[in-house]
């Protein structure tokens, strides 16, 4: 029976919504750039205890990115991962031996105001984009990703700025945020969080998101990048002013 290999805060039936949420939210995500694990982050935090929301949003995303990644695989801009993945490194590192309660408001009142100014603000100087910012970037993100769950707009509207392609935006953001989800596991289980258990349902959680993927890059195919930048925009300009409602909320 499906209760055996779901864990004990979850019913049948809402597991059932979180497979078809998985579906949309990686559908959201392949299409329009960004945004989908941000909402199943937010769904998650309505029905999970707490404890388990950022490290099985973490895995779940994991598997979601890395098989964007592996299915545009050949737009993937490897100089801007190889200079990512030094921060990424780091930025776990660091996070894991501060692995507390930081306040929350102020990571997502920043986060909001900066992929805000990402989208519509000018352009940020090029050697900000160069390999020295995109490592400064992957470290900030990666270690206040261990905390908050909620970096993904922000590395998005980070790597919009270095391309305008939308076939080269999605496919090094998926594999940039496959990096920044591959240490929280490992930190996570060091800290204590029993993995196990979740395991059943984050593979149906990654398998759902397959589907989702194909969905959203064939509508992917059909925008323009000019189409695409635009409702890449509005999404994220959304996303970050969910960010300020939550941090305003928190004061």
């Amino acid at each position: 029976m499906i209760t055996e290999w779901l864990p004990d805060a979850l019913s049948p039936a809402l597991a059932l919504v979180f497979f078809g949420l998985s579906v949309v939210t990686s559908m959201i995500t392949a299409s329009l750039g960004a945004g989908g694990g941000a909402l199943l982050l937010a769904l998650m935090a309505l029905w999970l205890p707490p404890a388990a929301i950022i490290p099985v949003h973490g895995v779940i995303q994991l598997g979601s990115n890395a098989g964007r990644a592996s299915m545009t695989w050949h737009h993937i801009d490897w100089r801007v991962i190889g200079a990512f993945l030094p921060g990424v490194i780091l930025g776990a590192g660091v996070g894991a031996m501060l692995l507390a309660h930081l306040p929350e408001a102020i990571w997502q009142l920043t986060i909001a105001l900066f992929i805000l100014y990402l989208c519509w603000g000018p352009p940020l100087p090029k050697g900000i984009l160069g390999p020295v910012g995109t490592f400064c970037a992957a470290t900030v993100t990666t270690f206040v990703s261990l905390f908050v769950g909620a970096t993904g707009p922000l590395v998005a509207a980070f790597v919009k700025q270095i391309h305008r392609d939308r076939f080269r935006t999605v496919s090094t953001f998926a594999t940039a945020m496959t990096l920044q989800h591959l240490p929280k596991a490992l930190v996570f289980g060091l800290a204590g969080f029993a993995l196990a258990e979740w395991l059943p349902f984050i593979a149906v959680m990654i398998l759902c998101g397959f589907f989702g993927t194909w969905l959203g890059l064939r509508i992917l195919n059909e925008l323009s990048d000019s189409r695409f930048k635009r409702w890449f925009n509005i999404l994220l300009t959304v996303l970050a002013l969910r960010l300020i409602w939550q941090a305003a909320g928190s004061f």
